[in-house]
């Protein structure tokens, strides 16, 4: 393996549209979400892997996944577990992991994936993520991974690339907002859009570079206390400095100014698992389009339903299409999947 490679696994996210199961106390990366008898976080880092050493995959999280990460994925130390003492968004966390990887090694190149999405082929992933590393080993280059729409989704932000570019790694022309759907038909139409996934590649010297030219501040901020990373002082930095960075998104802070931005488009299936409707397309269906996990179950007259349950008791169903039934300790939800965009604000009121 190449020890210039290196990955930045996103971990901090509470995933609440997949409450009750996912929590504040135990987000959706740490669960069995597919029923695989793995995790999402720990098939991620199986993934990467098999690219990537694994004493060279940091795993950014919340402080207070500091445990659950070390009891999933046993072969990582404490050292590649950067906590982050306060949420803010994802330009922080990796401005401060290339600032520490290029420290410790100036010629590296990372990938930063997000720890919960789903990719079938992984050979065709690691394949991907290789003409990425050995492109921006060679260029300046800041690189993203773009995904094949296969509907016109207003969900996701688009990436554009230069039609007339004949190359497999295209020129990035914008970043489109999430369209309406009308928009969002017309990208589809146009043939040169791509779902922006969230999976970015470039060297540490790049990414430093640009957060240097875009974000002064917050580049500023981070290395006043490049001389403790890597050193037991770098947590009492992080804990006194952390919360002053902006709370801004890499795309924004970065990426969407950036004159030297590329896209692979991407041969590999991709589902960001991002709401219950996306995890019942990627389960097994019996005839009626129900996806069970993990449940016992009577139904009838019952279809397009997702069912969870963590207990032994069975569950009879009569009646109901296309809903989310998930029984979970203390808490039985029963929701209309047309509405899953709305179990976040219900999360919110249960909080207050």
């Amino acid at each position: 393996m190449n020890k210039n490679y290196y990955a930045i696994l996103m971990a901090g996210g509470v995933g609440s549209r997949f409450w009750p199961v996912s929590t504040n106390d135990f987000p959706k990366q740490f669960h069995d979400m597919l029923g695989s008898g793995e995790t999402l976080i720990q098939k991620t880092f199986s993934r990467l892997s098999k690219l990537i050493p694994a004493e060279n995959i940091l795993i950014l999280t919340n402080e207070k996944y500091n445990q659950l990460v070390l009891d999933q994925l046993p072969m990582v130390n404490q050292e590649q577990v950067l906590l982050e003492p306060a949420m803010r968004n994802t330009a922080p966390c990796i401005l401060y992991a290339s600032l520490k990887i290029q420290k410790q090694n100036p010629d590296a190149v990372m990938v930063v994936a997000p720890s919960d999405h789903w990719i079938e082929d992984e050979n065709a992933f690691t394949a991907n993520l290789q003409t990425c590393f050995d492109f921006c080993a060679k260029e300046d280059a800041l690189m993203t991974l773009g995904i094949q729409p296969t509907f016109p989704n207003t969900g996701f932000g688009y990436i554009e690339f230069d039609k007339s570019d004949v190359n497999p790694v295209k020129k990035v022309k914008q970043f489109r907002e999430k369209p309406d759907y009308e928009t969002a038909k017309s990208f589809l139409e146009s043939g040169n859009f791509l779902w922006n996934g969230g999976i970015f590649i470039w060297s540490a010297k790049s990414i430093v570079s640009a957060f240097e030219k875009f974000q002064p501040q917050m580049y500023q901020l981070f290395l006043n206390g490049f001389n403790d990373f890597n050193t037991p002082s770098e947590v009492n930095f992080i804990n006194e400095n952390y919360a002053s960075s902006e709370n801004i998104s890499i795309d924004f802070a970065v990426m969407e100014d950036a004159g030297n931005v590329f896209v692979l488009p991407a041969t590999f299936d991709w589902n960001d698992l991002g709401t219950w409707g996306s995890l019942h397309e990627k389960l097994g269906k019996d005839e009626n389009n129900n996806a069970v996990i993990n449940a016992t179950v009577i139904l009838e007259n019952a279809s397009d339903n997702i069912i969870r349950s963590d207990a032994t008791k069975l569950i009879v169903i009569d009646g109901l299409n296309d809903y989310i039934i998930v029984d979970r300790n203390d808490v039985l939800l029963i929701y209309p999947k047309g509405k899953e965009q709305d179990i976040k604000a219900i999360v919110s009121k249960i909080g207050k």
